[in-house]
């Protein structure tokens, strides 16, 4: 048996062939300096924008209780409700001598308008807004229908 003294060293990669960047350099080889230039730091990707908020003067303005006064002039309560019923959102009417708006039973808001509805989905009349409450007419007759809080 041949004796003699034995050093181990990591080969060099073949020729066109990159080292893997976490092994060490081969034996005389110099580090790579870090490359001359400005440093480029990567801006944070800013999350999505917020959905638009409701806009005012939408459905959730016009919920809740409403003194509702027709072209004789006599008053009753109307109360649009933000609990749906089916398609539509439920509506109850109290006290209104006029036979049309004492069935109103669901409400919509659709285009800028408030759409009254009795069962089996007839329109009873639509408002807008304006002046401060909701004006329209009752749709049978068209008299016209003002609701204020």
């Amino acid at each position: 048996m041949p004796s003699g003294t034995v050093t181990a060293a990591p080969l060099a990669p073949p020729p066109g062939v990159a080292a893997s960047p976490d092994a060490p350099p081969p034996p005389g080889a110099q580090a790579a300096a870090p490359p001359a230039g400005p440093t480029v730091i990567a801006e944070p990707v800013a999350p999505p924008a917020p959905p638009p908020p409701v806009a005012t003067g939408g459905r959730s303005s016009v919920v809740g209780s409403w003194d509702a006064r027709d072209a004789t002039g006599a008053n009753c309560k109307v109360t649009l409700s933000s609990t749906p019923a089916l398609d539509l959102y439920r509506a109850t009417a109290t006290g209104c001598p006029n036979k049309d708006l004492a069935r109103v039973s669901a409400w919509d808001f659709r285009d800028g308008e408030v759409y009254l509805y009795q069962p089996g989905g007839s329109v009873a009349a639509r408002l807008r807004q304006g002046g401060g409450g909701l004006e329209g007419a009752l749709t049978k007759s068209g008299a016209a229908l003002a609701l204020n809080r």
